[in-house]
C-alpha cells in the first residue's frame, strides 16, 4: 500500500490516523498523544492540519474521529493532489 505524501504531512499524521482507524473510537488529542508517543501539544497541532485536509473531523468538545477521506488516505486511495492545502 502506497500512501500519497505532501509537504505539510509528517510521520505523526500517519500514526494519528492509524490510531483513530485501529481503535474505531472518537479520541482526544491527549489520548492520541498517550498512544502515539507524541506530546499532546504536537498532536493538537497535527490534528488541526488533518482537520483542514478533511482527514479527521471534530465530533465534540476536543474529540475527533477519522473520516472516510482519512480511511481512503490510509488505504492509498487518494492522490497527493487531493491533499494539498490552500496555504501549502
Amino acid at each position: 500500500m502506497r500512501r500519497p505524501r505532501v509537504s505539510w504531512m509528517t510521520q505523526a499524521d500517519d500514526r494519528i490516523l492509524e490510531t483513530l482507524e485501529d481503535s474505531g473510537l472518537t479520541l482526544s488529542p491527549r489520548i492520541l498523544a498517550e498512544n502515539t508517543d507524541y506530546s499532546r501539544h504536537y498532536v493538537s497541532r497535527r490534528i488541526k492540519k488533518l482537520k483542514e485536509a478533511e482527514l479527521v473531523e471534530k465530533v465534540g468538545d476536543g474529540l475527533y474521529r477519522i473520516t472516510d477521506r482519512g480511511r481512503d488516505y490510509l488505504s492509498g486511495d487518494l492522490d497527493a493532489d487531493d491533499l494539498q492545502l490552500d496555504n501549502d
